[in-house]
């Protein structure tokens, strides 16, 4: 088979969470662009809508649905709306998430009175992990469920790929970022890797894709709003800038695709060097 041959996705389907901007939108706009059919979910609904009928506009088959990763019936929903419109399940992105507040060192290189563990708000704590790690959880139960019934008889093609959105928090320390997102992207590997090793026999695939610095609206969009934030992380990367969200795509592709067909339970880091260490180490 050719390499470039192997990236193609036309005949098959893939869903993402959290798919209404940033690193979800882009995972869509990936797979659609190789020729998969798309489904657009998050809880933005109308984000959703919009950028579907966006990419409906440019020639690619796309759809949306509305979907809370807390909620597991709607997450069931919302991959059995999709098999009904597309015949099956080729692919899932598990990315849905947010960052709650931030961590015990703010960009502005000073203590976050907020941030520290003693004082940590609980129900900060109790949402981060319920979207950021249990979300997680329950897209995968779905996505293995739909997987399973792929069969070469009835679907031409076994199993499927399922992609997770980690976090380069899984790795390392970062002083600005909360501690329930640090908490709830290592269990996010971890629970990835159990899932590989679990689903294989079924010739479903489970990676995560570990980001690094990107700009994206988590957190409200805080870096996109704030200058100096952005500043600030740009002076910690080691390539000396954060990420834009089309900067992951290949991966994406990679992983979603036969290019990726004998890699499971990998945790790969995007990341511009940060799991190396900042250029300019945080104190406290």
């Amino acid at each position: 088979m050719k390499t470039l041959d192997q990236f193609d996705l036309t005949g098959r389907s893939g869903l993402v969470t959290g798919a209404a901007s940033g690193i979800g939108l882009a995972y869509a706009e990936a797979i659609a662009e190789a020729g998969a059919k798309v489904t657009l979910t998050d809880i933005d609904a109308e984000g959703a809508a919009r950028e579907a009928q966006r990419l409906c506009d440019e020639g690619y088959e796309a759809r949306w649905d509305s979907c809370d990763v807390t909620d597991l019936a709607q997450v069931a929903k919302a991959f059995d709306n999709h098999v009904a419109a597309y015949g099956g399940c080729d692919i899932a992105f598990a990315n849905a998430g947010l960052d709650v507040g931030n961590g015990f060192w703010s960009p502005e290189d000073e203590r976050n009175p907020a941030g520290q563990i003693d004082v940590y708000d609980p129900d900060r704590w109790d949402k981060s992990i319920d979207i950021n790690l249990s979300g997680v959880f329950r897209t995968v139960r779905e996505a293995a469920r739909v997987m399973k019934a792929n069969t070469p008889e009835t679907h031409g093609r076994r199993g499927g790929s399922i992609v997770i959105t980690s976090s380069n928090a899984a790795e390392v320390n970062e002083a600005i970022v909360g501690v329930p997102y640090m908490a709830a992207k290592a269990g996010v590997k971890h629970f990835m890797r159990h899932a590989a090793y679990e689903l294989a026999a079924y010739g479903i695939r489970v990676n995560a894709i570990a980001p690094g610095p990107f700009v994206t609206n988590i957190g409200d969009g805080w870096v996109k709003k704030n200058p100096a934030a952005k500043e600030a992380w740009d002076k910690l990367v080691p390539v000396g800038r954060m990420a834009e969200t089309y900067q992951i795509k290949p991966l994406a592709l990679l992983l979603a695709s036969d290019a990726g067909s004998y890699m499971t339970g990998a945790h790969v880091m995007i990341d511009g060097g940060m799991q190396l260490g900042p250029v300019k180490p945080l104190n406290g």
